[in-house]
C-alpha cells in the first residue's frame, strides 16, 4: 500500500464538503497515480470527467499509462492522455491526463468546462506559467459558472498554506512519505575541469561503486550526449545501457529510459529535470547530480528568451535525492561539496516573473481581463514584462488601442501556438502557404526537430525527410495548425519572410568580419564564418543564444535584400536628424531604417529656426547642461546663487535638475535664432540666470554674495564654486591692519582665505584672521623671513600697514 492511500478518506471528505483542496505529498507517496481513480466513485462528480495536469508530456503519458495498466486497460479506455503532439481519448474516458497548456486552451475556448468535474493540478510546485494561470482562470469559472467544479492542487514541495490561503482558506491535507533512506556522498568538482567530464566521470564512479540502475540529472540534451558518448568510450560493465532521457525524444525512446532494464542488465539514465518529479523510472537506486538546471529568462529590453544555465535550487536537489529511495535504500552523487548546499536558493524563480508574457497578455485578453487584478495568482507578472508583452501584441495587430482583443487577436487564439508564431502563420496562410509557416513554427516549437543546422531552409528539408515517429507528430500538428490558420497552399512563400514577421526586431545586416551581423534591434550577433548563410547581406534570425552583447545565431532564413523595401516596406521608419558637418555647418539628414538598421542616408537640407531649436534643446535634454558656455560670468553667477539658495531656499535652485525643470523659464528661449549651443554666449546665460532671482531679491544679491572681497589695497575675486565654501585667495601682505575677518552672507559665513607667499605659493588657509595673527604667525613670520627677506614681515601684522611691495635697496 502507498502512502497515499492513508489519506483518500479525508481527501475525499475535503473535496465532498466544500470544492477546493491541497494534498501535500512527498516524491513516491503514489498522488499523481492513485488520486484521480479514488475521485472516479465519487457522488459529486457523477458522469464528470477528472482532468490531472501535469507539467511535461512525458510525465502525462506515462501517467496516464500506469492508470490505465493498474485498471487492467490500455490508455484510451478509462483513462487517457491529450498533449500537444499525441492524443489517445475514447468515448469511454473518464480520466483525461493532459499537459497543463492543454488546459489552459480548453477552458479559454470553453470557460464552463462542461463534462468536467474536477481539475487536479499535479506537480504544482514546478510554477510553470500555465499552470499560475490555469488554476487563476479555473478559480474564476468555479467562482462565477461553476461552484459545483473541484479543484485539487497536489505538491511534492510547495508553501501549501499560501496555496490554502490563495484559495480562500482550502483545506490542506498531507500525505507522509515512503522514501528509502538515502546515502548522500559529496564528490566536490575542480573548477578547472570541464562539467562534461567531471559528469562522466561521477557516473562510471558510481556504476563501479553501487549496485542497480543509475539516473544522472544534467542541465540539457548537449550534455546528456557528451556525457553518453564519454561514459560509453571508458564504460568496463559489459552490462550496463546509456539511454538519455529528455523531452524531444521519441516515445519509443522515452519507454526505453522508463522502463526496467532487462533482466541481469543494469541502465545509466542520463535525463533532464524531466526526471525529477511525476516519472518513475524502474531500479533506479542511485543518482548522480550534476547540480546545474536549464531554465528560460526573459529579457523585455531584447525581446530574447534566454536557456540559462544555473545551480538547482534545494528544493530540487532533494527532489532529485529522493529519485534514489524510491523502492529501495539508495545512494546520491552530488558533484558539488557539502557546504555549497546550503548556498543553494531555496525554491526557483516561479516562471511567471521570468518568462516572456506575450502569451499572458493574449490569454487574458481573450478571457477579457485587461490586467491580472483579481486574478487568483501566487505572484504577480514583472510591469516591464507585461508592458513589452502588450506591446508586442499591439505591433502584431492581436490588440487593438484600448487594448482589447481585435479580429486578428481573435483570429490568433484559434491557432495554439505562442502568439509570434500564430501571427506568422496566420500570414502565410493570407499569402497562400499556411503550410509553411506552420512547419516553420513546428521546428521552432520542437527542439532538435528538422537537424541541428542554422539555415532554415536545411530544416524545412530535414523535416520533410524524417520519418520517425515524433516527425510524423509533429506534420499532423503543423497541418492542424495550417488548417485553424485558415488554409491556403499554393504559393510558395519564402521562410525568411514569414521569421521576419514573427520576429522583425531580429531582422539582421551583415557589418564588418563575415559572420558579423547587427540586428534591427541594436544587438550584435555572430555566425560561424565557415557556415554558407555568413556570406548572406541579409538575414532574418529565429533563435539566438549567447553572450551579454553579441548573440550566436542558431537559426536563421535568408532574406532577398533586392526586395527588403517591397516585401519588408511597412517596417522601413524615416528618421530625420541635424548633423554637424566637418565645416560646422548644421544639416538635416534622412536615414531610412529598420530599427537600428540604416538602408540609406542622405542630407536633405538646412534646418529651419525651429527644428534647429528643438535639435539644441534635444542636445542639452541628451547631454545635460554640460554642454553650455558656462564663462566667468555665468558660472559665477550661478555658483553664487547656488550658495544663496543653501542659506535661503528663497533663492532660486541652481542645481542641473532644478535648472532642466525650469529650462521653460530661462534657456529655451535663448535657443530660438541660435545656430549652436556654443553661439550663446556666457553674457546671455548670465542674463537669463538673472531672470530667476524673484524681483525683491535682486537688489540683495550683490550685498549677500559680493563678487570680491574689499581689501586695504583694492579687492580680490571671491570663488562661491570652491570646495568647502566661498573662498578667496590673497598674498597675505595685502590683509595686513586686517583686524576683523571677512564674511559673506550677510555675516552669516566667514570667507575662506587661502593666504599667499609674495610668490602666490600657498601659506595658510583659515577662516579666522585674527586668530591666526595672535597664534601661527610667529612661525609663518619666521619661514617667510627666510624665503622672501626683501618683503616685511610685522612682529604684529593687526596694526602693521597692507603693502604689496618689497622694501627698497638697502633697508
Amino acid at each position: 500500500m502507498l502512502p497515499i492511500h492513508a489519506v483518500l478518506e479525508p481527501l475525499k471528505a475535503a473535496l465532498a464538503d466544500g470544492n477546493t483542496a491541497v494534498l501535500a505529498a512527498p516524491p513516491g507517496a503514489g498522488k499523481t497515480t492513485v488520486v484521480p481513480l479514488a475521485l472516479l466513485d465519487q457522488p459529486w462528480l457523477g458522469d464528470g470527467k477528472v482532468l490531472v495536469l501535469e507539467p511535461r508530456r512525458i510525465a502525462a503519458r506515462a501517467a496516464a499509462d500506469r492508470m490505465a495498466q493498474t485498471r487492467g486497460e490500455q490508455a484510451g479506455g478509462t483513462v487517457g492522455y491529450r498533449t500537444r503532439l499525441q492524443s489517445r481519448i475514447g468515448p469511454k474516458t473518464r480520466i483525461e491526463v493532459i499537459t497543463e497548456g492543454v488546459f489552459t486552451r480548453m477552458i479559454l475556448d470553453d470557460p464552463s468546462l462542461e463534462g468536467v468535474g474536477a481539475v487536479l493540478f499535479d506537480e504544482f510546485h514546478e510554477r510553470s506559467l500555465d499552470a499560475d494561470l490555469g488554476l487563476a482562470l479555473a478559480r474564476e469559472t468555479q467562482g462565477v459558472l461553476r461552484d459545483d467544479l473541484r479543484l485539487l492542487v497536489m505538491s511534492a514541495t510547495l508553501d501549501v498554506l499560501g496555496v490554502s490561503r490563495l484559495l480562500d482558506g482550502a483545506p490542506v491535507i498531507e500525505a507522509e512519505g515512503r522514501a528509502f533512506p538515502v546515502e548522500t556522498r559529496y564528490l566536490g568538482r575542480n573548477a578547472a575541469e570541464r562539467f562534461d567530464e567531471a559528469m562522466a566521470r561521477a557516473c562510471l564512479t558510481a556504476l563501479g561503486e553501487e549496485t542497480g540502475s543509475v539516473l544522472g540529472f544534467l542541465p540539457g540534451q548537449g550534455e546528456i550526449h557528451r556525457v553518453a558518448r564519454l561514459v560509453k568510450e571508458r564504460l568496463r560493465l559489459p552490462n550496463v545501457d546509456v539511454v538519455p532521457l529528455y523531452g524531444g525524444l521519441d516515445r519509443v525512446e522515452q519507454d526505453r529510459a522508463i522502463e526496467p532494464a532487462e533482466p541481469g542488465r543494469r541502465k545509466l539514465v542520463l535525463a533532464t529535470s524531466v526526471a525529477e518529479t511525476s516519472l518513475t523510472i524502474e531500479g533506479v537506486r542511485v543518482v548522480v547530480d550534476g547540480g546545474l538546471s536549464r531554465v528560460p529568462r526573459f529579457e523585455p529590453s531584447s525581446g530574447l528568451t534566454r536557456l540559462a544555465t544555473v545551480k538547482v535550487s534545494r528544493s530540487s536537489a532533494e527532489q532529485r535525492r529522493g529519485r534514489a529511495g524510491r523502492t529501495e535504500p539508495g545512494v546520491c552523487y552530488r558533484l558539488w561539496d557539502e557546504e555549497q548546499t546550503r548556498g543553494l536558493v531555496p525554491h526557483q524563480r516561479p516562471e511567471i516573473q521570468e518568462a516572456d508574457l506575450t502569451s499572458l497578455a493574449l490569454d487574458l485578453a481573450r478571457w477579457g481581463a485587461r490586467s491580472v487584478e483579481g486574478l487568483a495568482l501566487l505572484d504577480p507578472p514583472p510591469m516591464g514584462a507585461m508592458a513589452e508583452a502588450r506591446k508586442v501584441l499591439t505591433r502584431l495587430g492581436a490588440l487593438d488601442a484600448e487594448g482589447g482583443l481585435s479580429a486578428h487577436g481573435r483570429r490568433l487564439t484559434r491557432i495554439p501556438l505562442s502568439p509570434r508564431l500564430a501571427h506568422m502563420v496566420a500570414v502565410a496562410s493570407d499569402a497562400g502557404d499556411a503550410m509553411t509557416g506552420a512547419q516553420i513554427a513546428a521546428v521552432l516549437s520542437e527542439p532538435g526537430l528538422g537537424g541541428a543546422g542554422v539555415d532554415l531552409a536545411d530544416r524545412l528539408v530535414g523535416l520533410e525527410r524524417d520519418r520517425s515517429p515524433r516527425a510524423r507528430d509533429a506534420m499532423k500538428l503543423a497541418d492542424r495548425w495550417a488548417r485553424a490558420a485558415g488554409g491556403g497552399s499554393g504559393k510558395a512563400v519564402e521562410p525568411g519572410l514569414l521569421l521576419a514577421e514573427a520576429f522583425p526586431e531580429r531582422i539582421a545586416k551583415a557589418r564588418g568580419k563575415t559572420g558579423e551581423l547587427l540586428l534591427a534591434s541594436g544587438r550584435g550577433a555572430m555566425l560561424e564564418p565557415t557556415d554558407h548563410l555568413a556570406r548572406e547581406t541579409w538575414l532574418a534570425v529565429a533563435e539566438l543564444g549567447g553572450g551579454d552583447a553579441r548573440d550566436r545565431v542558431r537559426l536563421a532564413a535568408a532574406l532577398d535584400g533586392s526586395r527588403i523595401e517591397a516585401d519588408l516596406g511597412r517596417l522601413i521608419e524615416v528618421e530625420d536628424r541635424l548633423v554637424k558637418e566637418p565645416s560646422g555647418r548644421m544639416v538635416i539628414r534622412r536615414a531610412r531604417k529598420i530599427g537600428a538598421i540604416v538602408l540609406d542616408e542622405k542630407v536633405v537640407g538646412a534646418p529651419d529656426a525651429k527644428a534647429m531649436a528643438g535639435a539644441l534643446r534635444a542636445e542639452v535634454e541628451a547631454l545635460g547642461l554640460g554642454v553650455l558656455k558656462w564663462g566667468e560670468q555665468a558660472g559665477g553667477l550661478r555658483a553664487r546663487l547656488a550658495f544663496l539658495h543653501g542659506l535661503d531656499a528663497a533663492w532660486p535652485d541652481m542645481s542641473d535638475a532644478a535648472l532642466l525643470a525650469a529650462a521653460d523659464e530661462w534657456l529655451w528661449p535663448l535657443l530660438e535664432g541660435a545656430k549652436s549651443l556654443e553661439a550663446i554666449g556666457d553674457g546671455r546665460l548670465a542674463d537669463a540666470l538673472r531672470g530667476l532671482i524673484p524681483w525683491d531679491l535682486q537688489r540683495k544679491l550683490d550685498e549677500l554674495a559680493p563678487t570680491r572681497l574689499t581689501t586695504p589695497l583694492g579687492s580680490a575675486g571671491i570663488d562661491y564654486g570652491a570646495e568647502g565654501g566661498p573662498r578667496v585667495e590673497i598674498r597675505v601682505q595685502e590683509l595686513f591692519g586686517v583686524t576683523t575677518h571677512p564674511t559673506v552672507g550677510g555675516g552669516r559665513v566667514a570667507l575662506t582665505l587661502s593666504l599667499l607667499s609674495p610668490a602666490r605659493r600657498p601659506v595658510q588657509v583659515t577662516k579666522d584672521l585674527p586668530g591666526f595673527w595672535a597664534g601661527s604667525w610667529a612661525g609663518v613670520r619666521a619661514d617667510m623671513r627666510g624665503r622672501y627677506p626683501r618683503h616685511p614681515w610685522p612682529e604684529n601684522p593687526a596694526e602693521a600697514q597692507a603693502t604689496n611691495r618689497a622694501k627698497p635697496c638697502g633697508t
